[in-house]
């Protein structure tokens, strides 16, 4: 996985002023999937502030072409990506799709939203990666409708072995803005939280499924 050190830490003071990352290890947060964590990531706050989604928007764009060129095509994970991936396809003056779960039970049972043409060189945008199952559920798709998954770049990812491994067995390479890491370190550096709270942030990252609080 890929990301700037610089950018890694400008994007999580950002994400934590606004509240798009709670962190919370007294009083955990239970995930959709049952886990129990000590923080939560709603990066879709980010549209509601026009100077920080211009700021995430440019990154994206500048990062994309870095690390992967211009691609012909920006496809966002549905649906916390479509927003943010219309902006980066928008201001690099590219067409733009986007990726359902699964393919619609209806109509033309699509999958992929949008207009594609086999061959084409697509980056994905998505918002968050925690396993990456379902990010890679979403490459799966455009790879079946005939394109080339250059890379995927996201705003913020937990940094778990698991997606890593899950990235790595998939071929898809990944740049985020942000990550777990240097969360924590801008977290301490800023009193975000104190030293015994990043130890437990720490130690809930080793082993998320199986994490709990201990009771004082």
């Amino acid at each position: 996985m890929i990301f700037n050190k610089e950018t890694a830490e400008k994007t999580a003071e950002l994400l934590l002023q606004i509240n798009a990352i709670k962190l919370n290890p007294k009083n955990p947060f239970t995930w959709a999937s049952g886990w129990k964590s000590p923080i939560y990531c709603d990066n879709r706050l980010i549209l509601s502030f026009p100077a920080i989604r211009n700021y995430v928007r440019e990154e994206f764009s500048k990062n994309i072409e870095k690390q992967f060129g211009k691609p012909d095509v920006i496809a966002g994970v549905a649906t916390g990506a479509i927003g943010i991936g219309m902006l980066v396809a928008e201001y690099m003056g590219l067409p733009f799709v986007y990726v359902r779960p699964e393919p619609k039970k209806h109509g033309k049972q699509n999958q992929v939203e949008g207009f594609l043409q086999k061959g084409q060189n697509v980056v994905v945008v998505e918002d968050l990666i925690s396993t990456g199952n379902s990010s890679l559920v979403a490459v799966e798709a455009l790879r079946e409708a005939g394109v080339n998954v250059k890379g995927m770049v996201a705003i913020f990812t937990y940094g778990f072995d698991v997606a890593e491994i899950n990235f790595k067995k998939a071929k898809v390479d990944l740049f985020t803005l942000s990550n777990y890491e240097n969360l924590l370190n801008l977290s301490v550096n800023k009193n975000y939280i104190t030293e015994s709270e990043l130890a437990t942030l720490k130690e809930w990252n080793i082993a998320p499924s199986t994490w709990r609080i201990e009771v004082e």
